[in-house]
């Protein structure tokens, strides 16, 4: 009788209704649902809680967005200047050792001043003229002279000081990048502070430890805690990534001065 049953399939397993797969189907677009409509609210949610947050917090927040503004707008604008330089320094390299005399070098300075290492040209160049200019008090009248170079240490001083004065421009405003690297964080933290006490104060006014009590002041710690890195962690890599681009241009700068007084050599020696 087992064996006849069995072959009949009364207890093959027990076969899926169609109406129980498309429940299922229901029930998982519901979740789906749901999910987006949380997702909705927390970003709602999150402007409510900043909104509803003291004013101690909302001016932690506001100087931390004034950093980070402040500190973008810097990469920005440091970002397309040293790639314009880098593109004018390639440009004028190319042609100073092509070429072979000075003055055509200095004719050609006039469309690639964005790059420093014109700016160390010229004033070694300037140096170089006033030394090559003839002296009328021992020079006799009648007689012709060969340029020749008095000192050449003057020449290195004046490179020097241009080379000098062209990494004082490329550093600016790099302290500030500095400065939000270093301060955004504890001003983060003094935030964090802040709705720490927010939430204890909040669990002291309830008298029970509930969630709705520590909720407010612990949103507002983490606000401010992310608040904080957000600013600080863009102005780090930024600062880094400056640095090592100004350590170039003066290790290129140093090249270049060393090719100048080469050629002046060879020129006028």
């Amino acid at each position: 009788m087992n064996s006849s049953v069995i072959a009949s399939g009364s207890f093959v397993g027990n076969p899926i209704p169609p109406d129980s797969c498309a429940q299922e189907v229901l029930l998982t677009l519901e979740n789906v649902h749901s999910l987006a409509l949380i997702a909705q609210g927390a970003e709602i949610d999150l402007f409510k809680l900043i909104l509803s947050s003291s004013i101690i917090s909302k001016a932690v927040l506001l100087i931390l967005l004034f950093f980070s503004v402040f500190s973008w707008a810097i990469i920005f604008k440091k970002f397309v200047v040293i790639r314009k330089l880098r593109r004018d320094s390639e440009t004028f390299i190319r042609m100073f050792r092509k070429s072979k005399r000075f003055s055509e070098i200095s004719t050609a300075c006039e469309s690639l001043r964005n790059t420093p290492l014109v700016e160390v040209f010229l004033a070694g160049y300037e140096e170089l003229e006033a030394q090559l200019l003839p002296d009328g008090k021992t020079q006799a009248p009648g007689i012709s002279h060969s340029p020749t170079l008095k000192t050449i240490n003057v020449i290195q001083r004046a490179l020097s000081r241009a080379s000098s004065v062209e990494l004082t421009k490329l550093e600016r405003n790099m302290s500030w990048l500095a400065t939000t690297a270093s301060v955004a964080p504890f001003i983060g933290l003094f935030g964090t502070v802040l709705g720490i006490i927010t939430a204890f104060g909040g669990l002291a006014s309830e008298g029970t430890a509930t969630i709705r009590a520590v909720a407010p002041g612990i949103a507002d710690s983490l606000i401010a805690t992310a608040a904080g890195l957000f600013a600080a962690i863009p102005a780090v890599i930024a600062y880094n990534y400056f640095v090592h681009q100004v350590k170039e241009f003066g290790s290129a700068m140093d090249d270049f001065s060393l090719e100048f007084l080469n050629l002046m050599e060879r020129t006028f020696s």
